[in-house]
């Protein structure tokens, strides 16, 4: 079987693209990526028959070549095989095909760790069909981070605001609890980082929200502002860091505000995300900061009610594939 084995030039950098669930949209979007031309090298990892039905779902074009071949027209895709267990039909993902699922994510970000590839691009999965299928799974940021071995943040991002969170996957009742002080502080330096190295902004201004309504209303409301936020971010401005807050979630994000700021942390999912997909959800995409590699996600999922039927907007796969082509030309730059 046929894989990447060396990276493309600083300027053409080679991205792993991932479709994610067979049975949703990812194979058809991965499609229509596949006819355009990209200012990077596009290799594929996930099954062939997925692929090659979403393209006749499409009526469109779609000629397999192998994951090194130097050059790709539009029409054509590099690819690295996985194949699922079984062939499953849009919309009806199938539990039997979850270890093929992870096992091309995991083989995309290990050509990355081994250089191989210079970022990983990854289309929607189906959470419960995985756990279905015996995998204990809660989320790709999740999987990377740990066989990476990297702490990691998520962050969300259009071309209106960045908003990265400080907890991710948690149930509400929980999210209290996981603002501690050293974790806290563990994601803003994260984002400080990445704020420098992949979006090169020398000084980052970061809005960091409060975890309470009103942010804790000077303790009436909550307390996590006055004992964990607050001391923390004072800490943190002492060495340099340009941080705002703690900030009421309710009026950080008019557009004045948003307007001073590089990025916004909010302290749970659903208190930042809400907002950044109504600003403009066709053109989000996710990233995963921390990885030592760029990785880049649709900012939807899988969208089983539209699969198979050519409705599904590529927007932000199509984003996804030109943030990571930037960030890894950047590091390769920085790298020399």
């Amino acid at each position: 079987m046929a894989r990447p084995t060396a990276v493309s030039s600083a300027l053409r950098p080679r991205l792993a693209l991932v479709p994610g669930e067979p049975a949703g949209v990812g194979p058809e979007l991965c499609v229509r990526a596949a006819q355009r031309a990209w200012d990077a090298d596009l290799v594929a990892f996930g099954d062939r028959d997925a692929l090659a039905a979403a393209a006749a779902h499409l009526g469109l074009p779609l000629r397999f070549l192998a994951a090194d071949a130097p050059e790709a027209q539009p029409g054509e895709l590099r690819l690295v095989e996985i194949p699922n267990a079984v062939d499953c039909a849009p919309g009806a993902p199938d539990p039997r095909n979850a270890a093929a699922v992870i096992d091309a994510l995991t083989r995309a970000a290990a050509a990355c760790l081994e250089g191989a590839c210079d970022g990983i691009v990854t289309g929607p999965v189906h959470k419960a069909t995985i756990n279905l299928g015996g995998i204990p799974y809660s989320g790709t940021t999740e999987l990377l981070a740990a066989q990476a071995g990297r702490d990691v943040v998520m962050m969300l991002a259009n071309d209106v605001v960045r908003v990265a969170l400080a907890t991710t996957h948690l149930p509400l009742r929980d999210v209290a609890d996981a603002i501690t002080p050293a974790a806290l502080e563990r994601v803003l330096r994260i984002l400080h980082a990445a704020m420098r190295e992949d979006f090169g902004i020398d000084t980052p201004r970061i809005a960091v929200l409060g975890l309470n309504p009103h942010a804790g209303e000077a303790g009436h409301l909550g307390r996590e502002e006055i004992e964990v936020i607050e001391p923390l971010l004072a800490q943190l401005r002492e060495e340099g860091m340009r941080l705002d807050g703690p900030l009421p979630a309710d009026t950080a994000f008019l557009p004045a505000k948003l307007r001073e700021v590089d990025a916004v942390l909010a302290m749970y999912h659903d208190q930042g995300l809400p907002v950044l997909k109504y600003s403009g959800f066709e053109r989000a995409v996710n990233l995963t900061l921390g990885l030592p590699y760029p990785r880049v996600a649709v900012d939807h999922g899988t969208a089983l009610d539209l699969a198979g039927s050519g409705r599904a907007d590529p927007s932000s796969l199509f984003a996804a594939i030109e943030t990571c082509a930037r960030l890894a030309r950047r590091r390769r730059k920085e790298t020399g």
